[in-house]
């Protein structure tokens, strides 16, 4: 049952699943409407456990600001050490549901690892990702591909001139940001590093154009998206590029994910961060 609900939660809150069906289908597992209602705030409160995290870390400074783009100014959650002046800088881009508490976490963690660390929000064309991402999959579809790219690009451009940055950028994302780390790399010959999570892979003609050092994150049940490595390692060797892949045995998509359970692989997850973590620190010095 507990697989069931979580699953059943992820799509509800990535948009594919609307509120009323989500609250039919929960009523349907729980027995009745009135233990759906109760288990709802439960769900939710597990979801924004990592946000409150963010009140007790002083080693970390923590800031909403915007920064120039494409389409205007693009909001972004920063954090960098407390100490210290000059920074290695990571950008940190979400899942296809914004930029929700997991991602504004994760973008904490990798501060704690002494990076300058930024994750824009891609919807910020459309407002910015609410409060409520039950139809989230809505705004997304209203973003112009291009557009959006052009923002993730611009904040290398920022971070490479940011007074706490010491000019070297890397990038790293999840799932659609896992896409869209590709595409930075495609499309900024100024990322020095690049670690998509199972993300969809770059057209061969595109792979030619990277230059920045690549490692690669993926699920071992992945089939969509594994689909498409043989061809993406294939172009990196074929035009000597720097790269890494990683595959890690019994894992689904979004392992990375902790305040996913029924994806979630702690073991796998903290591998891959460490690999993350000492690739930026070799490569961003």
């Amino acid at each position: 049952m507990k697989t069931k609900i979580t699953d059943l939660y992820s799509d509800y809150r990535k948009g594919s699943t609307s509120r009323r069906e989500f609250i039919r289908k929960l009523t349907v597992i729980t027995g009745s409407s009135a233990a759906a209602v109760l288990l709802l705030p439960i769900l939710e409160e597990n979801e924004l456990t990592a946000a409150s995290k963010q009140y007790s870390e002083p080693d970390i400074l923590t800031e909403f600001i915007t920064y120039p783009g494409v389409t205007g100014d693009v909001k972004a959650y920063m954090a960098r050490p407390s100490t210290g002046n000059k920074f290695p800088a990571v950008i940190i881009i979400h899942e296809n549901r914004g930029l929700v508490p997991h991602i504004q976490d994760v973008t904490r963690r990798m501060a704690k690892e002494g990076f300058l660390s930024l994750a824009p929000d891609a919807l910020s064309p459309v407002g910015g990702t609410p409060e409520d991402t039950s139809d989230v999959g809505s705004l997304f579809r209203q973003l112009n591909s291009e557009e959006t790219t052009g923002n993730f690009v611009a904040a290398v451009k920022y971070l490479k001139s940011h007074p706490n940055s010491n000019g070297k950028v890397g990038c790293t994302g999840f799932c659609w940001g896992g896409a869209m780390t590709n595409q930075v790399a495609v499309n900024s010959p100024d990322l020095d590093a690049a670690v998509p999570y199972y993300g969809s892979q770059p057209s061969p003609e595109d792979v030619v154009k990277i230059q920045a050092s690549i490692m690669a994150h993926y699920a071992d049940n992945d089939q969509r998206i594994n689909a498409g490595i043989p061809a993406f390692e294939e172009t990196l060797k074929k035009n000597n590029k720097e790269y890494q892949i990683f595959s890690y045995p019994g894992t689904g998509h979004a392992f990375n994910n902790d305040t996913n359970p029924s994806r979630y692989n702690e073991e796998a997850a903290k591998l891959a961060w460490r690999r993350t973590v000492d690739f930026f620190k070799e490569k961003l010095k």
